[in-house]
């Protein structure tokens, strides 16, 4: 069974090798963002009172510890700074360095809205904290409205059904006063990008068009929806199509042939839009079914990063305006390129490689610069009560920003004696 296992292994990287081979190479990747999908929504002690939903799942407990120290939490995968609140400070200052180091462009946030139900309103406010980061870090910012939240909303008794498409102005109008007119706030072709998860409510194409009807001209919204494009909007991103894996046959495992059969009509669709938005991710390993949930979405293999070597191909040389790397930090899908205990930072890695490869020949940063960030983020939390060590961590993440790495990493030798 150990001999079979192995050959089924070794079957399995040999396909996805011939799969990334096998991606065209003809593209105008070196005008292409890179974007990072990033998620908000984690409270964690002693930043804040409790230990959040994402981390617990009302299954888990962050209290509870290993023997190697680790707490207990709603995933397959450990943070390798431990887990975290979405809006403290230190936490979004290690994020945008790693991204910085890593080449990304910059974040598309997981939003659902603005208004004080649920936890909405606190993924709002850590929004808002990561932008000031992603601002001071020279990098681009973009969301994604989860229209799902309307039904949400209906269920409280939040909101009346009849106010709806009210509501849904009223964020849009939140989002052009907040974030839209932004310098860093991400464009295309002049009109701000906003991604849709879905539609999962507002199915119809006028319903779009009636709720940016409040918006000025100059903040149109470029409307990308999943997976398919609607009259309203710009064009369509892709997703890890874990639906797939649920067919009679599959064991609840997406093959490397549904992935790639899914990615190609993907790619058809889009060249007859005015624009589009390619995925890349690597790998897909929920942990709803061990949280006793019955949403179980399946299992897409990390292939010792083959997935996104071969996903991020494919995006670097399709027809897409825009690369978004799903995600950031999901760590209740395992879909996270965030440093992990399991994986350190090589999912970043393949990233800084493939910049280097389609995006920018001269980009410097290698694996060993990411540990920079961890360096940092431990000083940062010793230096909570040190008001001079504080300005010197200033001083070094504005070397760094700006691309002055070896600068960075000698003043962090010196502030760590």
């Amino acid at each position: 069974m150990k001999l079979r296992a192995c050959l089924k292994s070794i079957l399995l990287l040999l396909v996805f090798s011939a799969l990334i081979a096998a991606v065209p190479r003809e593209s105008q990747a070196a005008s292409k963002l890179m974007m990072v999908y990033y998620m908000p929504w984690f409270s964690a002690k002693p930043y804040n009172q409790a230990w959040g939903w994402h981390w617990t799942m009302d299954r888990f407990n962050p209290d509870t510890t290993n023997t190697l120290g680790q707490r207990q939490i709603a995933s397959w995968y450990y943070p390798l700074i431990g887990p975290y609140d979405s809006a403290d400070p230190a936490v979004l200052e290690y994020h945008v360095l790693l991204m910085k180091l890593a080449g990304i462009d910059g974040v598309i946030v997981d939003w659902y809205g603005s208004a004080n139900y649920l936890d909405y309103g606190n993924n709002n406010q850590a929004t808002m904290k990561l932008f000031e980061f992603t601002r001071l870090a020279g990098l681009k910012f973009a969301v994604c409205y989860e229209d799902q939240t309307i039904q949400h909303l209906i269920d409280g008794n939040y909101l009346a059904a009849s106010n709806a498409i009210t509501h849904a102005r009223q964020e849009m109008q939140y989002l052009e006063t907040n974030w839209f007119s932004d310098a860093s706030y991400l464009r295309l072709d002049g009109r701000p990008v906003l991604l849709n998860f879905g539609p999962q409510y507002f199915m119809a194409s006028t319903n779009w068009e009636a709720i940016f009807s409040v918006l000025a001209a100059t903040n149109q919204p470029a409307l990308f929806n999943e997976d398919n494009r609607m009259p309203a909007s710009q064009g369509a991103f892709d997703w890890p199509p874990m639906w797939l894996s649920q067919a009679p046959g599959t064991g609840g495992v997406l093959s490397d042939a549904a992935l790639k059969s899914y990615l190609a009509n993907f790619d058809q669709k889009a060249v007859t839009w005015p624009a589009s938005i390619s995925s890349a991710f690597p790998r897909f390993h929920d942990i709803y079914q061990r949280a006793g949930g019955p949403d179980y979405l399946g299992y897409l293999g990390d292939h010792h990063g083959d997935t996104l070597r071969y996903t991020l191909s494919r995006g670097m040389t399709n027809s897409s305006a825009i690369v978004q790397i799903v995600t950031w930090n999901d760590f209740g899908e395992g879909s996270m390129v965030e440093p992990t205990e399991q994986y350190g930072y090589r999912d970043l890695g393949i990233v800084q490689d493939f910049r280097r490869q389609y995006l920018d020949p001269g980009f410097a940063c290698n694996t060993n610069d990411l540990a920079m960030a961890l360096r940092f983020y431990n000083l940062r939390r010793q230096s909570s009560s040190n008001p001079v060590l504080s300005a010197k961590l200033d001083h070094v993440f504005a070397d760094i920003v700006s691309g002055q790495i070896k600068a960075a990493s000698v003043e962090l030798d010196q502030l760590a004696q």
